[in-house]
């Protein structure tokens, strides 16, 4: 079997058997697409569902937001042969890890339900949120995906400084 890593920002496409997409997500999420007639299919892995209004972004970090992502993937498989109306997708990650920094992964998956539906893609098996980084690996040709839970993974700890300790300022970047 041969294997495709991808990170975030990062897609794959194929329609060969015996071919494994596979990444490792946090809050980040990755869809799964399968065209099961063409037996064409993809993933993606995006950092956040789309910019904030009015957020300038660089076309170089266009691919980290799932909106440009989507579209990436999507556009990859029909090049390919893949027909629109027979792609049927998969969900993953969406965790909330980091307790400080809010529901990240809620939001990932909220966005990613949203693109979906909108875009009339069914969503067969997902599997979004909790508190633990999952691997996710994709058997493109076959639409087969499994997740598991890295249980392993060392915690994200970001340290909490009090402003005094500061000097009574914060400087955020």
């Amino acid at each position: 079997m041969r294997r495709i890593s991808i990170v975030q920002g990062e897609h794959a496409v194929v329609a060969e058997p015996d071919v494994v997409i596979s990444t490792v997500l946090g809050s980040c999420i990755a869809v799964c697409i399968q065209d099961s007639v063409a037996r064409i299919g993809g993933m993606n892995h995006f950092l956040l569902g789309e910019p904030g209004e009015n957020q300038q972004v660089s076309a170089q970090d266009l691919q980290r937001y799932g909106l440009h992502a989507m579209e990436l993937l999507i556009n990859a498989m029909m090049r390919m042969g893949a027909v629109r109306a027979r792609l049927k997708a998969h969900l993953y990650g969406g965790a909330n890890i980091i307790a400080g920094l809010g529901p990240i992964g809620t939001s990932n998956a909220e966005f990613a339900r949203r693109f979906l539906q909108t875009e009339g893609i069914p969503v067969g098996h997902v599997d979004v949120g909790g508190t633990h980084a999952r691997r996710v690996e994709f058997m493109a040709y076959a639409g087969k995906a499994r997740s598991t839970a890295v249980k392993d993974a060392p915690p994200l700890l970001i340290p909490i400084v009090p402003a005094a300790a500061l000097g009574g300022e914060l400087e955020l970047f």
